[in-house]
């Protein structure tokens, strides 16, 4: 199993230049970087888009895409390396390839009827026609489209007429061919242009919906023309307000007949016009960089059906649902803006989905870098910020918990290849290009402070920031020198190699101390404290180029190079050797990373696409990451979250890792109270090989400190520090201040951040009204605006919203008469009183009859119906709002005007009203991030309205089992089940060699642990003296002692306990027989229910795996597997896990039908009881029949819990990373056949695959392997 966790994606942004690279088909939409396409379909339960997956196949920038028509799972792609491949979407494959298309296809489409294929052009024609299947098979070319005069720009098929075609041309004008009629090549060029040789490329071409011979076409200068294909006249000329409007690229509103929409090239306005008038009919500023690419999606966003009870929901949603009145029309727009959604793709690689209807951003991928990215780096003072440089020429800043980017370096630099940021607090970035120097940029500013040129225009492939002497920079580059000089520009040194220096790093122990990388093969040391030119050390042994070096940052003289020959190599500067060489890569090593809390971890990257984890003690690899699609370049972590590493690469994503897996027991040796030497030790004792990882940094030498400090509190601190130093971002933190804050911690302690997350309930309104004022009092704080800061109206704006929201309601009026917009504050100031509501009409009549207009003045009531707010706001998915709306109800500031007096009762029965609401609310917010997959910040929601079950339930789901113990156990009396249930997963995760004993430990904190001790020692397969050192450790009797037990047991009649001392006899197998004969007696009869045989059995799965595959227990064995595997299908329906009842279901009917076994079970009564579920519980199926729903309901009776308070884990598990795609080689699941998305797990033959969300449910219901062979399954 995978032991490198992914935990995020940057997903890159849309490429700015080639034409045809955005598309759209029913509920999905694409758009390509240059290397890589990006998938994004609509989450129905959800009404929002998600990146289903990335498909990067092609070597060189893509030029174009297209959707086929017909079948919505095919895709078409093209690239500058002459390669065109058609994909089947579903299903993340190549369907064909063709590997030369006889020049760079400039545009793509398919062909109007999908036997024909795909065409695809390249600039001067022909067209040719790939039919990649069929009986005739091949490429041929158009009869007509050949021979052009001029470039062509895109080509399209009409939609309806068959064969008919039109090209755009870079010299303005269209080519068009219709079977037989005359072609037309060359002709409707604009009337500015005729006669001339200037050139106007066409920049959009789309056929009118509605006719075969109309045709919208842009030029770039000449803007847009309604022109007729067979008349070959212009039809219309549209009008732009000014004369410096361009046009990008345009699109038809299906849902509107004879209405367009077009994007600017200069800046981001979308227009919105009628074939019907020359002017717009609208215009919208929706960014600050031009339009790219514009696409309209045929199908508005499906409602959710389950709503349709809300009004407010159903509206604009197709053209069969009911009439709804459209939105009042204002005095300056005297039409409604049709539904739609248009995929808009901007210059600056931005991609949205612009929601036309309601006026705004769905969804937006603000800033994606377009190109290979070669390097990222952590703020040293900032673990949540995280700078990536680019080929794309722009240095820019993540925020590592919302993914977002908050600041982009100013212009464009050309290719850069390397940053580095000043040391500390300084807020500066260095960065290196491919033929413009280097520069400083200081991100406070926003602007380049300091260049570099001592390099002329050689490409400088590194530069490094001192972080022992902040004036000191250093830069190597393809001149052959690395320079150092200080941050002013003085030079320092220019240390000469024999070629190319690619890469250089400063020791970590000595400010005096730089080691470089060479194309001559060599790694060199230089001492900068001496006035020599020449190299300290001199380091031979690679057999090609050397690109990065690292020094270690816990080791004093160790360094490590990465090498086109593909290995790394580990140097001892004190010995002057090679200690190390670690080889598995295919190709040049790139990315190089030492982890600065384990001394042997060590991470590269190579053009292999893979990154790979190192022990280099012994040099074996411990991990293999196949996720990135391209070269791997980049390698970083920072030091106060250690384990949280990102990565980045040719395919422009940037991913982020969780490497805790690496290093897992050490947490638990927290949580049991190890002594601290086996969690902190000295570089000397963890570099033993074998050794058990021990933390050997400054972060835990830190953390340590300051609890040697505390006297109150200890346990809860430790286990928060060290999580948060161990997890990666995505609401960590905000778990523990709700923790704290659910602990009675005051509310003084908690940190700025808090009020950025999920606040508890109690403190919502109140970090929400200050962060209003603050929005009120517009002053930019001193880091700079970031990106698109707003302005002075728009944090109004802001402001008012959230007073409205909070039941401020004479704050929101205020504001929106400071901003002018007196309808709106008149229309809700009856909220606040009438008496308030006459002085503002007051007011306003002043200030109209100064202005001498008597315009009536609308206005509506406003009557405090929360439970519409409330349900209008979880319809469309804004559930934070939800959450605003109904704690504010809650805490009765939002109610209804009192016209009569106040009635009590009322208000006590509304508030529980509320309170459930509230409730309610919290919990379908906390699926919406379960199932987005963060699982901690749906526990934060839980945690928010104090549901401390249900929290930690989302983290159990999540199989975040470390984190969830600590919680549990730091909450202590408040969730007793669901601490030890986790514990006892853990417990299971760790039954293995070398860690029983912590699993010992582990089952040792749950207080009633006497089943779950023998069950450990039962399974543990050691000698007898070891077995009888285990049983004495836990308390139990020994091996002798246990038979003489069984047997007193038996003869008593207590078949528990028999089975019990049996499994910890010498002679376990004994149990089986007993206990199994026991199982069977019960199904036989008619009133047998799960939770009566499921305990017996549970015991009995914990037999020795060594003692269960002898050959003598084959029979008793299989019928042990197809108990537990019939029980554990009952046991997935009880606990909703859908996915897997089929395949329990499926496996139990396998082995009755494989294997000679006598057991009350019939293959006929396992299919009518699947059938039976199916038709009752899945959506999909057809209703049930009388007997189906019989045969459901006594199923039901079967699995209810015989204890209503006990703990049933409800809903399937998810864990990080499920949402994520992989470029990974697409595992298949062998339940389902089906693609399996996010982490996969691989069963004990090597090969079978299933998902580890599956392997999780399966073994929490069936702790044996899906393949049947007596092995346990351990994917925790």
């Amino acid at each position: 199993m995978a032991k490198v966790k992914q935990v995020g994606l940057l997903a890159a942004g849309c490429q700015p230049w080639n034409k045809d690279v955005c598309a759209a088909s029913g509920d999905r939409f694409a758009y390509c970087a240059t290397l890589a396409i990006y998938i994004y379909q609509l989450d129905q339960q959800y009404n929002e888009f998600k990146l289903r997956s990335i498909m990067s196949e092609h070597k060189k920038t893509i030029t174009a895409i297209s959707w086929c028509s017909d079948n919505p799972d095919l895709f078409a792609s093209a690239s500058a390396d002459n390669l065109l491949i058609i994909w089947n979407v579903a299903e993340q494959k190549t369907v064909a390839r063709l590997d030369n298309t006889k020049g760079v296809p400039a545009s793509v489409s398919w062909c109007w009827n999908p036997a024909d294929g795909v065409a695809f052009v390249s600039q001067r024609g022909p067209l040719y026609i790939w039919v990649y299947r069929g009986p005739d098979p091949g490429v041929t070319v158009h009869k007509e489209a050949h021979s052009f005069l001029s470039d062509i720009c895109l080509f399209r098929w009409h939609p309806t007429k068959k064969g008919k075609l039109v090209f755009g041309h870079t010299d303005g004008s269209l080519s068009i061919f219709q079977p037989g009629s005359k072609t037309q090549k060359h002709v409707l060029r604009p009337e500015s242009l005729e006669g001339t040789d200037e050139e106007d490329p066409v920049s959009a071409l789309e056929w009118d919906p509605l006719s075969i011979d109309y045709l919208l076409v842009s030029n770039l200068h000449n803007g847009i023309r309604l022109v007729d294909s067979e008349a070959l006249v212009c039809i219309t000329s549209f009008c732009f307000p000014s004369a410096a409007a361009s046009v990008q690229c345009l699109a038809w509103v299906p849902s509107a007949p004879g209405m367009f929409i077009t994007g600017d090239s200069q800046i981001g306005v979308l227009r919105v016009w009628n074939v019907s008038r020359s002017t717009p009919l609208d215009s919208f500023k929706l960014k600050k960089t031009g339009f790219h690419a514009l696409h309209v999606l045929s199908s508005p966003l499906a409602k959710k059906a389950q709503r349709s009870c809300s009004p407010s929901r159903s509206q604009h949603t197709s053209s069969t649902s009911e009439a709804v009145p459209p939105p009042t029309l204002s005095q300056n727009h005297s039409f409604s803006l049709p539904p739609g959604h248009a995929v808009c793709c901007f210059m600056d690689g931005g991609v949205g989905l612009y929601d036309m209807g309601s006026k705004k951003w769905d969804f937006l991928r603000d800033l994606g870098h377009v190109e290979t990215i070669f390097d990222c780096k952590f703020k040293p003072d900032d673990p949540n910020l995280l700078a990536t440089a680019s080929f794309d020429g722009t240095i820019k800043i993540w925020d590592t918990n919302t993914l977002k980017a908050v600041y982009t370096s100013p212009g464009n630099e050309g290719v850069v290849y390397s940053l580095s940021w000043a040391p500390g607090d300084l807020n500066c970035i260095a960065g290196a290009t491919s033929r413009n120097g280097a520069f400083i940029w200081d991100v406070r500013k926003g602007k380049i402070i300091t260049r570099f040129n001592e390099h002329g225009k050689n490409g400088i492939f590194c530069i490094s920031w001192s972080h022992k002497d902040s004036k000191r920079i250093a830069t190597c580059s393809a001149d052959g020198f690395c320079i150092i000089r200080t941050i002013d520009g003085k030079i320092l040194h220019k240390y000469k190699h024999p070629a190319a220096v690619f890469g250089c790093d400063w020791s970590q122990n000595n400010k005096d101390m730089i080691a470089t990388g060479c194309e001559d093969k060599n790694v060199r040391v230089y001492y900068l404290a001496t006035s020599s030119d020449q190299p300290l050390k001199v380091f031979i042994g690679h057999l090609a180029k050397v690109f990065h070096v690292r020094w270690s940052p816990l080791r004093e003289g160790i360094l490590c190079s990465g090498s086109d020959d593909g290995t790394v190599r580990i140097w001892d500067y004190t010995q002057d050797a090679c200690i190390n060489v670690l080889s598995g890569h295919t190709a040049p090593v790139r990315g190089l990373m030492w982890n600065t809390e384990v001394p042997y971890l060590l991470i590269s990257g190579s053009w292999d696409y893979t990154i790979r984890v190192w022990d280099t003690r012994d040099g074996t690899c411990l991990d293999t990451v196949y996720d990135h699609g391209a070269d791997v370049y980049g390698l970083t972590c920072h030091q106060s979250r250690p384990f949280t590493m990102a990565s980045c690469s040719r395919d422009s994503t940037v991913r982020l890792w969780s490497l805790t897996p690496l290093i897992s027991p050490l947490l638990l040796n927290i949580l049991t109270n190890q002594p601290w030497e086996k969690i902190i030790g000295n570089t000397d004792t963890a570099m033993v090989p074998g050794s058990p990882p021990l933390l050997c940094g400054k972060v835990s030498r830190d953390i340590k400190q300051e609890l040697d400090k505390l006297n109150l509190d200890i346990k809860a601190k430790k286990l928060r520090w060290f999580s948060e130093c161990f997890l990666p971002p995505g609401g960590s933190s905000n778990l523990w201040d709700l923790v704290s804050v659910i602990n009675g911690q005051d509310d003084s302690l908690l940190p700025p951040s808090y009020s950025k997350g999920v606040m508890h309930m109690k403190h919502l309104l109140k970090f929400k009204t200050s962060e209003a004022q603050e929005l009120t009092i517009v002053k930019m704080s001193k880091f700079g605006g970031g990106i698109g800061a707003p302005s002075k109206e728009e944090r109004l704006k802001e402001a008012a919203d959230i007073h409205l929201r909070l039941g401020q309601i004479q704050r929101y009026c205020e504001l929106m008469v400071e901003l002018g917009q007196w309808e709106k504050a008149l229309s809700v100031a009856p909220g606040v009183s009438m008496k308030y509501w006459k002085k503002l009409m007051q007011r306003r009549a002043d200030q109209l009859m100064a202005e001498d207009n008597d315009d009536a003045i609308p206005y509506c009531i406003a009557t405090g119906e929360i439970k519409k707010l409330v349900t209008f706001f979880t319809g469309k998915g804004q559930l934070l709002e939800a959450l605003l709306i109904a704690q504010a109800a809650c805490e009765g500031n939002i109610h209804a005007p009192q016209s009569s007096p106040v009635n009590h009762t009322t208000n006590d029965v509304d508030n529980r009203q509320y309170q459930s609401l509230l409730h309610k609310v919290c919990k379908e917010l906390a699926e919406w991030y379960f199932q987005d997959g963060c699982c901690v910040l749906a526990a934060c929601c839980h945690l928010a309205v104090d549901n401390i079950e249900l929290a930690m339930a989302s983290l159990i789901r999540g199989n975040e089992l470390e984190l969830a113990a600590c919680v549990g156990t730091v909450l202590g009396e408040t969730a007793p089940q669901s601490t030890a249930y986790c514990l006892e997963l853990l417990a299971r995760k760790y039954m293995t060699t070398p860690t029983w004993e912590l699993s010992a430990d582990l089952l040792q904190m749950i207080p009633d642990n006497y089943i779950l001790l023998a069950k450990l020692c039962a399974f543990y397969p050691g000698s007898d003296t070891e077995i009888n050192q285990l049983h004495e450790r836990c308390r139990l009797p020994s091996l002798e002692e246990c038979k003489a037990l069984a047997e007193a047991a038996m003869s008593e009649g207590d078949l528990f306990s028999a089975v019990k001392f049996h499994l910890l006899s010498s002679e376990p197998e004994n149990a089986l027989r007993i206990g199994i004969d026991h199982v069977k007696e019960q199904l036989a009869g008619p009133d047998w229910t799960v939770d009566i045989v499921q305990p017996i059995l549970e015991l009995m799965s914990y037999i020795r795996t060594d003692c269960l595959i002898m050959a003598k227990l084959t029979e008793v064995r299989s019928e042990l597997l197809i108990l537990c595997g019939y029980i554990g299908g009952l046991l997935a329906i009880r606990r909703q896990y859908c996915s897997i009842v089929p395949a329990l279901y499926e496996y139990t009917s396998q082995l009755l039908k494989r294997r000679e076994v006598c057991v009350p079970l019939k293959i006929e009564q396992l299919s009518v009881e699947l059938d039976a579920w199916r038709a009752c519980t899945q959506p999909n199926s057809n209703p049930p029949s009388e007997c189906q729903r019989e045969e459901f309901s006594c199923l039901k009776k079967r699995i209810q819990p015989a204890d209503s308070t006990a703990l049933v884990l409800q809903g399937a598990d998810y864990v990080t990373g499920s949402n994520m795609p992989s470029h990974s080689d697409v595992e298949l699941s062998c339940f389902t056949g089906h693609k399996i998305q996010g982490p996969v797990f691989l069963l004990e033959d090597g090969k079978s695959a299933i998902s580890l969300n599956d392997a999780l449910m399966w073994a929490k219901v069936n702790p044996f392997s899906p393949l049947g062979t007596g092995l346990r399954i351990n994917p925790f």
